[in-house]
């Protein structure tokens, strides 16, 4: 892939959803951290680094719209609700990490699908780090309170208690302000492993490679189905099995988890969807050699 490369626009629908990005925003991160041990020369080739060596990074949300229910998986990292005060995204947090806090945002994206934060019902978080769950809880008159203030939020218990209790290597990734407010005002529903048809047409699939927790959601109907990756493969270039990220607290789990998660992929029809990936949403992969690679690109409308 190239930043220049053409992508087939597709219009998406999966049994009762229509399946839609929800841009959130721009960030960056070292480009030698999102790849780990893959040399530069290999990953600068699709992902193009800046002075400082950070790679351009989505936060991109999913948003599925049926007749009675719309449902957002992830959040974003909240840029446009940037706290003064700290508790929040940190104006220095911001900076440090190219956040960028014009353009495209989740509130802006979902208007663009003719919604409000009031009109989103579920919101299900593949985990609490900020750049996945920072668009959970906003600021109004210096509290921190739910951006959706009638949806339920799900997430794992086991990534709520490493959250809650972080190591030293993702305590800066777990900020409370993220997720406590979300328990205090009886929003937050704790999913206790894998599920099929956790919602109709909607499984979860527990992944414990990137952090404690993490999860995979799996929309599908008869014919086909959609991956949202979140972390477990962050952009289309890290397809490869052995192409993960240096923030991963198991590397090498998350090369089994990758490799289950794209043999899944060979049962029916399917697309990956990144959340991180700056230049497309979704994908089609097929088989090379002994690994995966990626068939069709595309951006979702």
């Amino acid at each position: 892939m190239t930043t220049t490369e053409n992508f087939k626009n597709l219009q998406l629908q999966i049994g009762p959803y229509r399946v839609l990005p929800v841009p959130t925003g721009l960030f960056a991160l070292d480009g030698g951290a999102m790849f780990g041990t893959v040399p530069k020369v290999l990953w600068q080739k699709t992902n193009p680094a800046d002075e400082y060596n950070r790679i351009p990074m989505e936060a991109r949300a999913l948003l599925l719209k049926s007749a009675d229910r719309n449902i957002l998986i992830d959040t974003g990292n909240g840029a446009d609700f940037v706290a003064k005060h700290g508790e929040k995204l940190g104006q220095k947090f911001a900076e440090m990490y190219g956040v960028s806090q014009t353009g495209v945002n989740l509130h802006n994206s979902l208007a663009a699908h003719g919604l409000k934060p009031s009109d989103i019902t579920d919101v299900i978080l593949t985990h609490l780090h900020f750049d996945h769950a920072g668009g959970a809880t906003c600021e109004v008159n210096g509290r921190i309170v739910p951006t959706f203030p009638n949806a339920k939020y799900y997430v794992q218990k086991s990534n709520y208690r490493n959250a809650v209790h972080p190591n030293i290597r993702e305590r800066a990734s777990y900020l409370k302000a993220n997720f406590q407010c979300i328990e205090e005002h009886a929003q937050l529903f704790f999913i206790d492993g894998s599920q099929k048809n956790f919602l109709p047409g909607i499984s979860l699939w527990v992944s414990d490679g990137h952090t404690q927790g993490h999860q995979v959601v799996i929309i599908e109907d008869h014919t086909q189905q959609l991956f949202y990756c979140g972390d477990v493969i962050p952009t289309s270039s890290h397809i490869r099995a052995a192409w993960v990220m240096g923030y991963d607290i198991n590397p090498l789990l998350v090369i089994e988890e990758k490799t289950q998660l794209l043999k899944m992929a060979e049962e029916k029809p399917t697309y990956l969807f990144f959340e991180h990936d700056a230049y497309c949403d979704a994908a089609t992969l097929e088989k090379s050699a002994n690994d995966y690679q990626i068939k069709e690109r595309y951006r979702l409308c």
